[in-house]
């Protein structure tokens, strides 16, 4: 889009913290990043991406890599003014920031010659929604309108610097009505009779405002609850990931209905390929045909166990560019000492993340389209949703079975993870809904387990834990993890993490992670906690001994008990890994 930049984030930010609908704080200004429908046209020169599974997944053509200008005369994300509410700090007039006359950035007070300070607070809904915090009610208790009563409104706010709590701003009116302070304004229930959701979406530009019976909730607009990211993400896998199957996207337009392959492949130069015959790349068409026309398989499964079955066979590298190699490593002392029956060395890999929606003031759930925030106006669907890709490499690893099924059946290790299950499913009664899944003994365990690993890699593989990620393969029937590298550049190859399996001390650090969270700085309080966390869906676990960088963690920190690992000082048997502690001679 034509304009003078105002400042500029990393592409990946716009998929995962500054993306559509989200607030930016450029300098001593506020804006927010507006929708699809606002964004530049998809042009040639636009990078694109393929998951083909995402794509099915997710009803779309393509993905697209944020736009990224080289030339600093020209923007490329679309951005508004947001809060529209803004201060002055010398006449401290408090309006939105065309009645100061302010027309570009940075916006200034022409009375005054001061830059304007964008409002401290918003209101959002669950449903998404977000808006001015509305002072004029706040004052006036209510009351509607700036000038029914034939009296003037001019609103100020003054900040009396004694502090910095809400009590020490004060909000008042040239119409003479008492001031009152911002002191309890950000409180859960805080605008229940003072104003209610005007279902605004500022980021679709000039869309009609929906109705919306959510009850709106004051937040500070830097606040982490007024914006979370729903990411879908996808490995490339066997047959997509093929270098074969990436030539075949290249010219897919060609092939997709040319009736004569032999013919079509020789018209565009591809009967002679250097690396595949022109069998191979019949077959990949013929593959790439039957998805599309849904025949590939009768009853499509899930993303995450088609990537299971990847992760649990062996693909080795093959001439060509190709996206995944996974190859296995065996040890069979990580088998006797921890009950992990089967070792990957992923020594490529790719990922594709992609930006669906967001949601605000909760987490995004999968069981709960309904609160997800739309990317683009209703009328202006894109074939296409942004996108990165990362490339990176990793270690699989899955417990066995039987030693698993003993263990989670026993009474006390289910009845320690009862009040997770259960806040879990308050978390879900609150909206109306069903939980989409059970939490079992068999997911946190293994949730907490890649969490102590990640931390205890991050200091062995030269990889930050911000840099690592987790993606759990845990149900009924499978039981596994990977951890693998997170960056979006060359940095995720290095092979620090497959060098933890091939180094032969794969036994050795994960004892060690084990034994570093059997005790936490915070003990007892931590070991013994009821429940702890966002909406008490954590047990034994905080920022001393098992938590992570968000960006880490696809259960955005929660569903976590180290207890279950180790054992508590009261339950020792709930221990997966008890014995092996008393094996070793580790602390207890």
């Amino acid at each position: 889009m034509k304009g003078k930049p105002i400042g500029g984030v990393r592409r990946a930010q716009l998929i995962t913290t500054y993306g559509v609908g989200s607030l930016i704080a450029v300098g001593s200004e506020s804006f927010m990043v507006a929708g699809l429908n606002r964004w530049p046209e998809l042009g040639p020169y636009d990078q694109i991406i393929h998951e083909r599974r995402l794509e099915k997944e997710l009803g779309v053509q393509c993905f697209r890599l944020p736009p990224a200008s080289d030339s600093d005369k020209y923007g490329d994300i679309p951005v508004i003014r947001f809060p529209e509410v803004q201060s002055c700090p010398d006449c401290n007039r408090l309006a939105k920031a065309r009645f100061f006359g302010a027309t570009r950035s940075p916006a200034k007070c022409k009375e005054c010659d001061r830059e304007l300070v964008p409002s401290r607070f918003v209101v959002c809904c669950a449903a998404g929604h977000i808006d001015d915090f509305p002072y004029f009610r706040w004052l006036h208790k209510g009351a509607e309108g700036t000038g029914g009563d034939g009296r003037e409104h001019e609103l100020k706010l003054k900040a009396t610097g004694r502090s910095a709590s809400l009590g020490d701003i004060e909000i008042s009116c040239t119409c003479g009505v008492r001031p009152v302070t911002m002191e309890g304004a950000l409180s859960k229930g805080a605008l229940k009779g003072i104003s209610s959701c005007t279902g605004r979406r500022p980021w679709l530009g000039d869309v009609p405002n929906e109705e919306c019976e959510e009850l709106p909730r004051a937040m500070q607009r830097g606040a982490s609850g007024v914006w979370f990211s729903d990411v879908r993400s996808a490995l490339s896998i066997p047959p997509w990931s093929e270098g074969v199957q990436k030539l075949v996207e290249r010219h897919w337009t060609s092939l997709r209905r040319a009736p004569d392959l032999r013919d079509r492949l020789e018209e565009i130069g591809l009967a002679n390929h250097r690396q595949y015959s022109v069998e191979e790349i019949i077959q990949a068409v013929e593959r790439r045909r039957q998805d599309e026309a849904g025949l590939s398989d009768g009853s499509e499964p899930a993303l995450k166990l088609e990537e299971y079955g990847a992760l649990t066979r062996t693909t080795e590298e093959k001439p060509g560019k190709q996206d995944f190699v996974c190859v296995p490593w065996e040890d069979e002392k990580v088998a006797t000492e921890h009950g992990i029956d089967q070792i990957m060395r992923v020594k490529r890999l790719r990922e594709v993340r992609v930006l669906q929606g967001f949601t605000r003031l909760g987490v995004p759930s999968p069981d709960n389209p309904s609160r997800r925030a739309p990317l683009y106006a209703p009328d202006h669907r894109p074939d296409w949703l942004p996108a990165i890709e990362v490339i990176g490499e990793g270690v699989f690893l899955r417990l066995d079975s039987a030693r698993l099924a003993a263990w989670e059946t026993r009474q006390a290790v289910r009845d320690r993870v009862a009040p997770i299950d259960d806040a879990y499913r308050k978390r879900f009664a609150r909206f109306g809904l069903t939980p989409d899944r059970e939490i079992t003994p068999r997911l946190v365990m293994i949730h907490t387990l890649a969490h102590s690993i990640i931390n205890e890699w991050s200091l062995d593989s030269g990889y930050p834990a911000a840099s690592l990620r987790e993606r759990l393969y845990v149900s009924d029937e499978i039981s596994g993890f990977l951890i693998y590298t997170a960056t979006s550049d060359s940095a995720g190859s290095l092979g620090g993490i497959v060098a933890q399996a091939e180094s032969g001390n794969l036994s050795t650090s994960i004892r060690t992670a084990i034994e570093r969270i059997s005790w936490c700085s915070a003990d007892p309080l931590c070991v013994e906690s009821d429940a702890t966390g966002t909406d008490n869906l954590n047990r034994a676990a905080c920022h001393s001994c098992v938590l992570l960088p968000e960006t880490s963690c696809e259960e955005f920190n929660t569903l976590l008990d180290r207890a279950l690992l180790t054992g508590a000082p009261n339950q020792p048997d709930i221990g997966f890994f008890r014995d092996d502690l008393q094996m070793t001679g580790s602390p207890s």
